[in-house]
């Protein structure tokens, strides 16, 4: 029976990889390498490692279980106290590296000369593999079934490209994937607690915004600066994204909380700011607090794992300057730009 491709897909709502699906199978992983842990009798701390994992990744595995079984109040409740004994384990320094048998450097000296720059394919695939998915199967179906899930379509593109790249590296190489999966126990565990910092500082900034936190920063602000200063709230604005997003470690977070505090009621409707050129300029002063917190584990702390870097914040370290550079020019920018008047 064929199937024929096409883009009316106006009354289909079923997929076939799904945002269930990826979570499923990051589930997976992550309990493969809590069983790895487990396994591991050289650990120091391996059964407070292995429950820290375990915990975070039991909501992707058994989310959905949850939910049917006991309920939406019951499971957020059961992920609210996974995410408070999460945040103990890693507070307590519980959380720890273990045993692993790396290639000597001589094996790895060896396997890079054969390969030689081969060694970035698998690497490059997964951005360009990402991109292309995203903008071919974008309401892309076969007959009733989106091939992938419309919602997420970018995640589920991401999460095809790397198994891809993981497929074509065990190629290259001559490993296996179980080998693969075995290294990332490795990386994640040189990493630590900060693997997991992208998606618990995501959910909290959906927590400032639900609470109000802008309306609390307006009032702060109307204390200590007069609101006809306009070079210093546009002062305030920018080191404060920066700060706000070095505490949060995302800009996309700290701007909604600093723009309705400061940006909404000050600068555009108290000086006549123009929005667009404000609020882009606020952004990027937010990313010059990214490249100087280790809060950002994504951009500086991976990094510096992957590099095997024995300082993990000399990737901040050598970014301060640059850092500090581009916001004067950002409050510089701003003050001069954005103002109609």
């Amino acid at each position: 029976m064929s199937k024929v491709l096409t883009t009316d897909v106006t009354n289909s709502n079923a997929t076939i990889i799904t945002i269930e699906n990826i979570y499923l199978l990051i589930g997976l992983v992550v309990m493969f390498l809590v069983v790895r842990t487990l396994q591991d009798k050289n650990h120091p701390k391996r059964l407070t490692t292995a429950l820290f994992w375990l915990l975070f990744g039991s909501s992707f595995l058994f989310g959905d279980v949850s939910i049917a079984l006991f309920g939406k109040a019951n499971t957020y409740l059961w992920v609210g106290v996974s995410v408070v004994l999460i945040a103990l384990l890693a507070g307590l320094n519980l959380v720890s590296m273990g045993g692993y048998q790396p290639l000597t450097e001589q094996q790895q000296t060896q396997s890079a000369s054969r390969l030689g720059n081969k060694l970035f394919v698998p690497a490059l695939m997964i951005p360009v593999i990402t991109v292309l998915l995203t903008v071919s199967f974008d309401g892309i179906a076969i007959g009733d079934y989106y091939l992938l899930d419309q919602r997420h379509l970018t995640l589920a593109s991401l999460t095809i490209a790397c198994v891809s790249a993981l497929l074509i590296g065990w190629k290259m190489t001559g490993g296996n994937p179980i080998e693969a999966v075995t290294e990332s126990r490795r990386l994640l565990d040189s990493i630590g607690w900060a693997a997991i910092l992208p998606q618990m500082l995501a959910m909290l900034g959906g927590v400032f915004i639900v609470a109000q936190t802008g309306d609390s920063i307006k009032e702060l602000v109307t204390l200590f600066i007069a609101p006809e200063n306009r070079f210093m709230l546009v002062v305030l604005y920018c080191v404060g994204m920066a700060l706000f997003t070095m505490v949060m470690g995302n800009a996309f977070a700290a701007f909604p909380v600093m723009t309705a505090g400061i940006a909404m009621p000050f600068l555009i409707e108290g000086h006549g700011a123009s929005a667009a050129p404000l609020v882009a300029i606020g952004m990027y002063s937010g990313y010059c607090g990214t490249l100087m917190t280790p809060m950002a584990a994504n951009f500086n702390i991976i990094p510096a794992a992957l590099l095997d870097l024995k300082d993990k914040y000399h990737v901040i370290k050598v970014q301060i300057p640059t850092a500090l550079a581009l916001l004067t020019v950002n409050i510089i920018l701003m003050y001069m730009v954005v103002f109609n008047d």
